[in-house]
């Protein structure tokens, strides 16, 4: 009895130290760390002002590539932080507060399933359906946007989630090992 009662509390220290390791900022406190982290914050906001006109009539949006690294390079505190303030512009020219959030649903999502090693694509396209009510209900209700223009969105950002997340895989190794 009392070998069950150590190894209870000893399985219960390893859960509460792995929930403080995926939530943890994982941030080296050099000033190249600390850059990188402002610079994938503030970086969206100049990102989500390019859209990429595709044949199809959809636009590829730019900025989640950088929520993404943000996500995967500092954890879901890094998506947290990346996809609020990186957001900022965005809400504001469209007078979309609710954007925000839906960022902040996208990178913290991100960042919590990559610490959980979870493939950076499969994370990317969870945390994407993970926010897709928010998306749908705040821009339909909330915006008032009309449904087959979120209709469109929807297919717009599942299709730029995906090639940010196969851009975010090749490269966040490089982008992290230069401020490590």
């Amino acid at each position: 009895m009392h070998n069950s009662k150590i190894f209870i509390l000893s399985e219960t220290h390893h859960f509460r130290m792995n929930l403080k390791n995926i939530f943890l900022l994982d941030i080296n406190l050099a000033w190249k760390s600390i850059t990188l982290l402002a610079l994938l914050a503030i970086l969206p906001n100049f990102f989500g002002m390019i859209n990429i006109s595709t044949p199809w009539g959809f636009k590829i949006h730019t900025f989640q590539y950088l929520i993404f690294l943000a996500a995967i390079i500092y954890g879901p505190i890094g998506g947290f932080v990346s996809g609020a303030i990186g957001s900022l512009f965005t809400a504001i020219s469209l007078n979309n507060p609710y954007v925000m959030v839906g960022n902040i649903i996208l990178g913290f999502s991100v960042g919590i399933l990559t610490r959980l090693n979870w493939n950076i694509i499969l994370s990317v396209l969870t945390a994407y359906l993970i926010q897709l009510p928010w998306l749908y209900y705040s821009d339909v209700y909330l915006a008032n946007m009309p449904v087959s223009i979120v209709q469109g969105l929807i297919f717009a950002l599942f299709l730029s989630n995906l090639l940010w997340a196969g851009v975010a895989l090749m490269t966040y190794k490089p982008i992290k090992n230069t401020i490590l």
